[in-house]
């Protein structure tokens, strides 16, 4: 069952007519699930790609190996890239771009411990890079980053549904 905040942001997807689509390594393919499980999903979730394999990123979504060797697969640039090249391959009007380091053996350093979670939202006309840590086991890291994106989206599109300045009659 999808945690409030997912459901919260599927109905608000679904109550502006938005739709989503995700490009995930890190989450696994558990994001577009997530989403998948709520009752408006049919209306806004278009699909997502799973690329968690560099490999991936770089075969299907055309990642090029410079940006990969340079800042690693699971960092904000290559996120940034993700989710931008997913646009072509799958319309929807927000598209989301997650990377990050669930469990040891990937990039981490002291710097980017296990548990760092880069999330890149294309919404409508805006580019949102986000940086978390996130601490727990591997299916709670994966569970809070999906979170962060629902709350993320959310906040979103709520500021593309504020109310325009009204004119003061005098």
């Amino acid at each position: 069952m999808p945690s409030q905040i997912v459901t919260d942001c599927s109905k608000s997807l679904a109550e502006k007519k938005l739709t989503v689509a995700f490009a995930e390594s890190a989450t696994a393919g558990r994001l577009a699930s997530e989403f998948a499980l709520c009752e408006d999903s049919g209306k806004i979730l278009k699909g997502g790609l799973v690329c968690y394999d560099a490999e991936l990123k770089k075969s299907i979504l055309h990642v090029p190996q410079e940006i990969l060797d340079q800042f690693t697969p699971e960092s904000a640039e290559v996120t940034k890239e993700i989710a931008e090249r997913l646009q072509p391959l799958i319309p929807a009007e927000i598209h989301v771009g997650v990377t990050g380091l669930t469990t040891p053996g990937g990039s981490e350093t002291p710097e980017k411990p296990v548990g760092t979670i880069f999330l890149h939202a294309f919404i409508q006309d805006r580019s949102i890079a986000v940086r978390e840590v996130f601490k727990g086991e591997p299916e709670e890291i994966v569970l809070q980053a999906i979170d962060r994106v629902a709350e993320l989206i959310m906040q979103e599109i709520a500021y593309d549904q504020q109310v325009p300045e009204q004119k003061v009659e005098k």
